[in-house]
């Protein structure tokens, strides 16, 4: 039952880090120096969009289901909890590319903003 939990609370912390790494920019509104852990975050994220890496999270979070007596699953966690509510199909690198994108863009036009609004206020 223990390792069930640690898992499933591992799910729910990778999708915060998902949401933190689309729409945490949004945070720097209130919290500006949120920047420096926001930044690394939205460099991983898209590193690992582009590139088609594996989030070391996705098998620490089957090796906790194996021990729970589960079975884990192929693939990575957006592959396995995001994409079949959002993409039934299944995720190609056309997908991924594209969801890479997002994350730069998403979060460039929200740093541009922020940039802009802090040299107004310094101006």
């Amino acid at each position: 039952m223990l390792w069930r939990v640690a898992a499933d609370a591992l799910v729910l912390i990778h999708l915060g880090f998902i949401l933190f790494v689309l729409l945490g920019g949004l945070l720097l509104l209130r919290w500006p120096r949120l920047v420096w852990l926001h930044l690394p975050a939205v460099a991983w994220g898209a590193v690992v969009e582009f590139f088609h890496l594996l989030c070391p999270l996705t098998p620490w979070e089957n090796q906790l289901r194996q021990a729970a007596g589960q079975s884990g699953y192929d693939g990575g966690f957006i592959e396995h909890y995001l994409m079949p509510l959002i993409y039934p199909a299944g995720l190609t690198p056309q997908i991924q590319l594209w969801l890479g994108g997002v994350v730069v863009l998403v979060n460039g036009a929200v740093y541009a903003w922020l940039l802009w609004r802090w040299r107004k206020r310094a101006a």
